[in-house]
């Protein structure tokens, strides 16, 4: 008699052993070896195999370009970060912290394509009728194109999709989803990836744009296997806090657009709006102030100006902090001030905060940031009419970024009158240049 096999996964990142072990290889969990059943085994080999299908090679130069047919959401900023609109016919997954907003935001989109003349169902696994209807009421995101289902069978869905000639589905969210196929409990890895795959070939096979939310873990990513964001073809990201207004929609893979652009929402009484009127709303104008340096960055497409906050007072056990700012550069940003500057930060606290929520990815804010240190720790303050833009090398050069003449409009836009940036701009935008080579050069300045 054949020896049944024997398999475990991990129940965090997906990894696959014929052994039970502690500790996972791959993700680093402890204990989360489960082993899997034998339909579960016979489910994970139909999937390995349902693309295995031989093709024949095409000369690159037989192939044509295929072009997405995409819809408008009928919000700027989505469409921004999806490249354009939603492409028909793809698969979208949306992650984000519990209350950031990846409910209220799309029940908006399903009304906004729902009045546009697209049928819409939006399937919840998690709240009742009643509550997504409330809900609905304070957005005002009602129509009759707009069908609601509390479902938590993924059959009893398809059956749905297929009565009516819907364009869009919504899942919210696909770890409380079962299929009746797989025997383990909803939200196990086999599960996810077993839905994850029928909801792409549904968006596929009929042409139907699909968006998933998914819950996240502590770390910050999705929860269930890597291959999850694999298969989709478009991940989006919640990024912000749930106790302030600013929202930022960041993406993280797209095949039918980039990934550099960045959309901003305010939470308000009527749910997630785009960011129209917000280039202003991440600094604040006034008296000046100490530990207050203004800087100019790129997200996307778009340039923000946003205030950065630095605070050094003496201490005998001395600290570091950074919110919104890389921890790491910081360090490096500090021992740069004593070694160039002779700046004594040894036995000082430094924190630095990025207002706003905003997290900086860039090195263009390494000189606001220096600024804002210096300041604080001088008590002096600087003027709000000025921005500081540049890069910091380890050798205290300030050195040029991208994008400068796109930073410098958005300061002027904002009637800033002061820039201190490393070179010259290609063209007269009308504000005062403070040119600064090296860092010595801006405490002269300042």
């Amino acid at each position: 008699m054949a020896k049944s096999k024997i398999l475990f996964e991990c129940q965090s990142c997906g990894n696959q052993q014929r052994k039970w072990l502690g500790k996972c290889p791959e993700c680093g969990s402890w204990d989360s070896f489960i082993e899997l059943k034998a339909e579960q085994i016979k489910i994970l080999k139909e999937l390995e195999h349902a693309n295995s299908k031989a093709s024949e090679a095409i000369c690159i130069d037989e192939v044509e370009i295929e072009k997405f047919s995409r819809i408008s959401t009928q919000d700027d900023e989505l469409d921004l970060v999806l490249g354009g609109g939603l492409v028909e016919g793809s698969l979208v997954l949306i992650g984000g912290s519990p209350g950031v907003g990846k409910s209220t935001l799309l029940l908006k989109i399903a009304s906004n394509l729902a009045n546009s003349g697209k049928k819409v169902l939006y399937v919840s696994a998690e709240e009742s009728k009643t509550q997504i209807k409330l809900r609905a009421n304070r957005l005002e995101a009602n129509g009759s194109n707009l069908f609601l289902l509390t479902e938590l069978c993924l059959e009893n869905i398809i059956e749905e999709l297929h009565k009516k000639d819907y364009s869009v589905l919504i899942i919210d969210s696909i770890q409380t989803l079962y299929s009746d196929k797989i025997s383990s409990a909803a939200g196990s890895i086999t599960q996810v990836r077993e839905i994850t795959f029928e909801l792409m070939r549904l968006s596929k096979a009929y042409n139907i744009s699909i968006f998933i939310i998914g819950h996240i873990t502590k770390d910050g990513a999705i929860a269930g296997p890597r291959v999850l964001e694999h298969m989709v073809d478009v991940v989006l990201y919640f990024e912000g806090d749930a106790t302030k207004e600013i929202r930022l929609l960041r993406g993280f893979k797209n095949r039918f657009g980039n990934i550099s652009e960045v959309g901003i929402f305010e939470m308000g009484p009527k749910g997630l709006i785009s960011a129209k009127n917000l280039a202003n709303r991440f600094f604040t104008r006034g008296r000046a102030t100490s530990g207050s340096a203004l800087g100019v960055i790129m997200e996307g497409s778009r340039a923000l100006v946003l205030e950065i906050q630095a605070l050094v007072c003496e201490s005998a056990y001395p600290k570091r902090s950074a919110t919104g700012y890389e921890r790491n550069r910081l360090d490096m940003l500090l021992a740069l001030l004593e070694r160039k500057l002779e700046i004594p930060l040894g036995h000082y606290d430094v924190f630095v905060n990025v207002s706003g929520g905003v997290k900086i990815g860039e090195t263009a804010a390494d000189l606001a940031v220096v600024a804002a240190i210096i300041s604080s720790f001088k008590n002096r303050p600087l003027s709000k009419d000025s921005v500081f833009i540049g890069e910091l090398s380890l050798n205290g050069e300030i050195r040029d970024v991208f994008h400068l003449d796109i930073r410098l409009k958005e300061a002027k836009m904002q009637k800033f009158k002061n820039a201190i940036i490393p070179s010259k701009p290609l063209e007269d935008i009308g504000l005062r240049y403070f040119v600064a080579k090296e860092l010595s050069q801006v405490l002269e300045w300042m």
